[in-house]
């Protein structure tokens, strides 16, 4: 799989890969001073399958972890990437009444 260069845009709540056949974000937003809420994650048609939206998540995931944050998971995507990456479950912020 080819490195996959993924810029953390802070102003727009976003984690970018940007290549000649499109791009792929990874959007979130700050819901607490030290969590964040991973939103929506997308990946042009050209670039499926071929590793962007693991390197966004990872990427999120690093930054997270880096920060000292935590996440609430409500994108779809980044919640099977959790399921196949359950080292990182604690960094998931406990649904409230569980």
């Amino acid at each position: 799989m080819p490195i996959v260069n993924v810029v953390h845009d802070s102003a727009h709540q976003r984690f970018l890969v940007r290549l000649p056949e499109g791009g792929g974000e990874l959007v979130y937003r700050r819901i607490a001073p030290h969590t964040l809420e991973l939103v929506h994650t997308e990946v042009a048609p050209a670039l499926r399958g071929r590793g962007v939206g693991e390197a966004l998540a990872q990427a999120a995931i690093a930054y997270v972890r880096a920060q000292g944050m935590r996440i609430v998971p409500s994108c779809p995507y980044i919640q099977s990437w959790l399921v196949r990456h359950p080292e990182h479950g604690d960094l998931v912020v406990p649904a409230q009444g569980a």
